[in-house]
């Protein structure tokens, strides 16, 4: 029976740089993929739909320019997309499956990874079993890392069949663009698909949001920009709505909602997608005598380590965030936990997001209702995308940044959002300096290029420093400086 320093269950993200992390060390890893290499972070999952969401954004602006010229704008073709989405994901896949070979094919790396494409289960603390197509496989191990990702949430009275009915994984097996589509679910993922086929045009999209706003975590400026463009773009959302009944009749899907006010509608569509979360993978992945505890929302974990001393669980399988960075980051700390001491605690107050909407918002840290919350007294300056020159270069100035420090001398970064054009390019910056608990300072005197849209995060601090070129409070909702006082509830312009 082969031994082996580590056994890492499933290569999504996690997964595969945890292996990457072991080979660094000089550990004897073995890698084990249930389904496609490279996980729900390429397939039917991150990759894939933000290869979909660029398609769409560029469809999009070409639609607005044309109408521009006054010019009829040519409409796209699913097949196509559905082709350019499958490309990128094969191109992923194949890059992954070339690297591991290459290092499998290389005397330097070579003692340090193998990997097994099969189903993995934990039989004890220190044994793992591998069903192939051809044999079942047995293999002694010091550690395990279970890293097998999730799957979407089912509802139990919707009856999803991947046809009419679908989750993000039947969603880009579609034959064409529906004419009309449901979406059940206004968080994220739900949002960024109806910026999706909104943005093609040939789709009425309907949002179901339980609430009076969707985005219900975010801050009420960053969804009013989200929730305007959707309407824009032709997007009906059902507000303070409850579904209670979906089927498939006729070839059509027929849904009925109640409604906060009392009153009941049915509507008809030709698809539905059901986007209410994920779930994770861990089912028959390990035997009872393993004892893994779970959570309601997955593996229990404390710092990637499970109820059992030499398994660790990163990933989507965890209750942390679910996120492919997050998920990488895992992955290489709980190496570097089990075969020495990371430089550096897993920390999460300084992962970045972006979230893929029209315009795309970025965030790392705190908005201003995780900070009130929190019961924290702070400083928030916002800066209109229209003072920024690079967005007024590129025709588009809908957007701002918004940047929430202490409300102390130190004026230590809590969090920024930033929503509009390339406005992921503006918060790496930051989230170093929250991950170095530093205040302002640094980046009032950074030198940016010019034209940039970071120039509006230098000139966001310079406000709350006092020393802005274009002054707090003259210009309307242009750049504004205030402070918030958790105590009395209210917000004081500086």
């Amino acid at each position: 029976m082969e031994h082996y320093d580590l056994v890492i269950i499933g290569a999504g993200p996690s997964g595969y740089a945890a292996a990457m992390r072991a080979v660094d060390l000089k550990k004897r890893t073995l890698l084990i993929e249930k389904n496609i290499l490279g996980g729900a972070g390429i397939t039917n999952g991150a990759l894939s739909s933000k290869t979909l969401w660029e398609l769409s954004r560029d469809m999009l602006a070409f639609r607005k320019n044309l109408d521009r010229y006054h010019l009829e704008p040519p409409k796209a073709v699913w097949k196509e997309i559905q082709t350019e989405v499958q490309s990128a994901v094969k191109e992923r896949i194949h890059l992954l499956r070339s690297h591991l070979q290459e290092l499998q094919n290389n005397s330097k790396y070579s003692p340090y990874i193998d990997y097994v494409e099969g189903e993995a289960s934990i039989i004890s603390e220190h044994l793992v079993e591998v069903e192939t197509p051809k044999e079942r496989l047995a293999f002694e191990t010091n550690y395990i890392i279970i890293t097998t990702g999730s799957r979407p949430r089912y509802l139990p009275n919707i009856p999803i069949d991947e046809d009419y009915i679908l989750t993000s994984d039947g969603i880009e097996q579609l034959d064409d663009f529906p004419e009309s589509m449901v979406i059940v679910g206004a968080g994220v993922i739900g949002c960024e698909y109806a910026t999706i086929f909104s943005g093609f045009g040939q789709t009425k999209v309907y949002l179901i949001d339980k609430g009076d706003s969707i985005l219900p975590f975010e801050d009420p400026d960053v969804v009013a920009v989200i929730e305007k463009n959707l309407e824009a773009q032709g997007v009906h959302i059902h507000r303070n709505s409850s579904l209670t009944h979906m089927e498939r009749k006729n070839d059509k899907v027929v849904y009925t909602l109640d409604f906060s006010d009392g009153h009941q509608e049915t509507f008809e569509v030709d698809k539905a997608l059901v986007s209410v979360g994920r779930v994770p993978n861990y089912e028959n992945i390990w035997e009872k005598a393993v004892p893994i505890k779970m959570g309601q929302r997955g593996v229990e974990d404390n710092d990637t380590k499970t109820s059992v001393k030499n398994i660790f669980a990163v990933g989507d399988i965890t209750a942390d965030i679910n996120l492919v960075n997050v998920g990488e980051l895992e992955g290489r700390y709980a190496v570097e936990k089990i075969f020495g001491t990371p430089k550096k605690k897993l920390v999460y107050e300084n992962i970045s997001t972006i979230m893929f909407l029209n315009p795309e918002v970025a965030g790392v840290g705190f908005n201003e209702k995780t900070a009130q919350e929190k019961g924290l007294n702070y400083k928030v300056v916002t800066t209109d995308y229209s003072t920024i020159a690079r967005a007024v270069a590129k025709r588009n100035t809908q957007g701002f940044i918004k940047l929430l420090v202490t409300d102390d001398d130190e004026m230590r970064i809590l969090g920024m959002r930033v929503v509009g054009e390339q406005a992921s390019a503006a918060i790496q910056a930051v989230a170093l300096l929250i991950s170095m608990n530093k205040g302002i300072e640094e980046l009032a005197e950074c030198v940016h290029p010019h034209p940039s849209i970071t120039e509006g995060i230098q000139e966001s601090v310079r406000a709350l420093l006092g020393k802005s070129i274009l002054k707090s409070g003259l210009l309307k909702n242009k750049v504004n400086c205030y402070c918030y006082d958790c105590e009395k509830q209210e917000r004081v312009m500086i």
